[in-house]
């Protein structure tokens, strides 16, 4: 396996990850909020790698056998002025996508990507990486506390 950065020979397989992550998404979302809209799979890659371009962002691919079989996209957004009212806002990246097809889990590549992301975000200053995880998503919770990611919000939701 090896890490490269994202190159459009590689989109489909893109293509085909972010659907695999999105179909995982709603098995397992117990409030049936998450869809795969007809419209996914050709624009959602797309516009994931517009704003890696647009905010200092890399995506990074695990290849095996010619195929991306992972990826990993980050960005550095910017704060707003309402950040800055009540936040020290340290530079940080956002991790915005992480994805290890179900193939080839639980050979540490998910671990290579991070570290590959993180270090991206270290060599432009971040201080800090933030991701959001879906409540549902036991084992990406436990994977990024693994990695030594913890919580600092947490969302609440009720149906009406």
């Amino acid at each position: 396996m090896e890490i490269i950065e994202y190159n459009q020979e590689y989109l489909e397989d893109v293509k085909d990850l972010l659907v695999e992550l999105e179909k995982y998404i709603i098995s397992i979302d117990k409030d049936c909020l998450d869809i795969l809209h007809p419209d996914y799979r050709e624009k959602m890659a797309l516009m994931d790698l517009e704003r890696v371009n647009q905010y200092q962002g890399k995506c990074y691919l695990a290849i095996e056998n010619g195929r991306a079989v992972g990826l990993i996209m980050g960005c550095i957004f910017p704060y707003d002025e309402q950040d800055y009212l009540d936040y020290k806002c340290p530079k940080r990246g956002e991790i915005t996508e992480l994805i290890v097809s179900n193939k080839v889990r639980s050979k540490g590549i998910g671990k290579v990507l991070m570290t590959k992301m993180e270090e991206h975000f270290k060599s432009l200053g971040c201080e800090y990486v933030k991701v959001d995880v879906f409540a549902y998503n036991d084992n990406a919770i436990n994977f990024y506390n693994h990695c030594g990611y913890h919580a600092r919000m947490h969302t609440k939701i009720k149906k009406l």
